[in-house]
């Protein structure tokens, strides 16, 4: 089978987790000559962040839609930073060695971070390495760029014992139907993994093949709705284009992929007692998943890009052999057709989980900014009427901008952007799931759990049912940057008014933290560093020891985040 043969060719096997503490990554990178268009990795560090920029500036000469990454180098990129020579090329062959990219944290006290190519989201140090090399033959285009993370997997204080029964099970009704473990096992984390690789074939702005690549979909600068870089890459077979494809009604880009995705197989909780008494473990083998995207570019609205994507996702074990059970983006809307006698045939039975998004993305070179949003459903309307009058049902949605303020007294300009991501559930739950409880949350579903690899969501890493708003204020020149960054996340909204702890002195667990950006070039060397204090408000919902019932008051928390990604250039002119 199609999925068998991925697994073949791409999968390391089971034994890629481990367990450790020390985040220090250097993510490889292609060196490029002008002879190959080359791909920026999804979410790279600084790098992608300045080709987008050049958008704004209209120095771009590649005019991506930024809403399937990875997305190739434009002309500005190649005249300021990596302008490189491959160590060997010729009329139909070129050979290029990828520079180095190492990425690496130290967090006290608890977990916190995201869109880290799968860095796990845990206290302690931890460390990301990755490199190789490109070739290109005529149409064939490989790519080898292993990977590999280390992390000290340190534990954490949670305050679950500290509640109540029912409070319990309610966190763990959300476990139990994603696959988000506090600690992936004990001890040290260790997971080799095929990485940023890929071979494909290409012709005019399409190709084919396979690969073990991170993709992003959508218009996030910070987080997406479907794919980001947040967890490990999974192996797919994909059809897509690597450049806008031009045509008489404009430019268009898409991606068709069919792929595999691991659970875990971590229990949630790091308390064993509490696993044995509340977690149903994982009943299923690997998932199969099929997916599209599709964008387009009016000839006649410039910079402005819209599209859509839709996903399905199911136990492999529950999958059949027709066609519709290998490509089920291709299956209606409403969910109606496949209720027989008031029960679903194929969805509810089988497990079959679908998200679809709308996202688009205006960017205006004359006021040097961009604006941008992602709406998504993880579940189908029963009927258009029943979208129409309840559009916010099983929801989650993406805002932000990007703007520029040139400085000629300073010889740099100011950056200032921002976005929401909001995945808790809406007020309809009051109504349609009866009572205030609610139902699943955004990344999770019943019985195919988590959208997610190895334990890590694929899109929003930020947690189940939270939400984040973030800003950065800073000074740019070219891959140089100097800022500050604020952002507030309320933690699991989904099970705090799930578990009704509104209503006692549990307060919001909500996250506030200031960050100070700093990247600079040295010769063939780019550092990006973060230092990040967390401030937890109500960390875990715990309660202070001096909180009474007639006073409230939450336990505090005050983290501190280290992290340091360099990228290293083997050769330059």
């Amino acid at each position: 089978m199609i999925i068998d043969l991925i697994t073949k060719n791409f999968m390391i096997g089971k034994s890629q987790v481990v367990n450790a503490g020390i985040i220090l990554g250097f993510p490889l990178f292609f060196f490029l000559n002008l002879s190959y268009a080359q791909s920026l990795p999804a979410g790279f560090p600084v790098l992608e962040e300045l080709q987008r920029r050049s958008q704004l500036l209209a120095t771009d000469s590649i005019r991506s839609s930024f809403l399937i990454r990875p997305v190739l180098f434009g002309t500005t990129l190649h005249e300021t930073t990596v302008n490189g020579i491959s160590p060997f090329v010729n009329k139909d062959l070129a050979v290029s060695i990828l520079p180095l990219l190492n990425t690496t944290r130290i967090l006290t006290g608890r977990p916190y971070g995201w869109a880290d190519y799968g860095l796990i989201p845990n206290p302690g140090i931890q460390t990301y390495f990755s490199g190789g090399v490109q070739l290109n033959y005529k149409f064939i285009n490989l790519t080898f760029r292993p990977e590999v993370v280390v992390a000290q997997n340190a534990g954490f204080q949670t305050g679950l014992e500290e509640m109540t029964t029912f409070q319990i099970s309610n966190r763990f009704f959300l476990w139990n139907w994603g696959d988000n473990p506090e600690r992936y096992g004990d001890g040290t984390y260790f997971s080799p993994w095929w990485g940023q690789s890929k071979l494909t074939f290409q012709y005019g702005a399409f190709e084919i093949g396979g690969s073990t690549e991170n993709i992003w979909w959508g218009p996030g600068q910070f987080n997406a709705l479907t794919f980001s870089n947040n967890a490990q890459g999974f192996p797919h077979w994909t059809i897509n284009t690597f450049k806008p494809a031009k045509t008489f009604l404009g430019s268009f880009e898409g991606q068709l992929i069919i792929g595999k995705l691991q659970n875990s197989g971590f229990a949630p909780s790091q308390n064993e007692d509490l696993n044995d008494r509340f977690f149903n473990p994982f009943t299923g083998d690997s998932r199969y998943l099929n997916a599209v995207t599709f964008t387009w570019n009016p000839k006649w609205v410039k910079g402005f890009y819209f599209g859509f994507s839709r996903t399905f996702q199911q136990y492999n074990e529950n999958r059949g052999e027709q066609f519709y059970d290998w490509f089920p983006i291709f299956e209606g809307f409403q969910k109606k057709r496949f209720f027989n006698n008031g029960n679903s045939v194929d969805f509810d039975a089988n497990g079959r989980d679908q998200t679809i998004t709308l996202f688009g993305r205006l960017v205006v070179p004359k006021t040097k900014s961009e604006l941008y949003f992602e709406y998504g459903r993880r579940d189908h309307a029963f009927t258009w009427r029943d979208f129409i009058l309840s559009p916010e049902h099983a929801r989650a949605f993406i805002f932000g901008f990007n703007q520029l303020f040139e400085i000629p007294e300073w010889g740099n300009s100011l950056q200032i952007r921002s976005e929401i991501t909001h995945q808790q559930e809406s007020v309809n739950r009051y109504i349609r799931y009866g009572g205030i409880r609610g139902g699943l949350s955004w990344h999770t579903h019943n019985p195919a759990r988590g959208f997610g690899n190895y334990g890590q969501p694929l899109g929003v890493g930020i947690g189940t049912g939270s939400n984040l708003q973030t800003v950065e204020i800073s000074l740019v020149d070219g891959v140089e940057k100097m800022g500050i960054l604020l952002e507030r996340l309320a933690n699991n909204q989904d099970f705090y008014y799930k578990t009704q702890l509104q209503f006692t002195e549990r307060k919001p667990w909500i996250d506030l933290s200031l960050g100070f950006l700093y990247d600079k070039q040295f010769n063939n060397l780019i550092i990006s560093s973060k230092l990040q204090l967390i401030h937890a408000r109500n960390y875990q919902w715990q309660l202070d020891a001096s909180s009474t019932r007639e006073f409230p008051k939450g336990r505090n928390l005050t983290s501190v985040m280290g992290q340091v990604s360099a990228v290293y250039f083997w050769k330059r002119k």
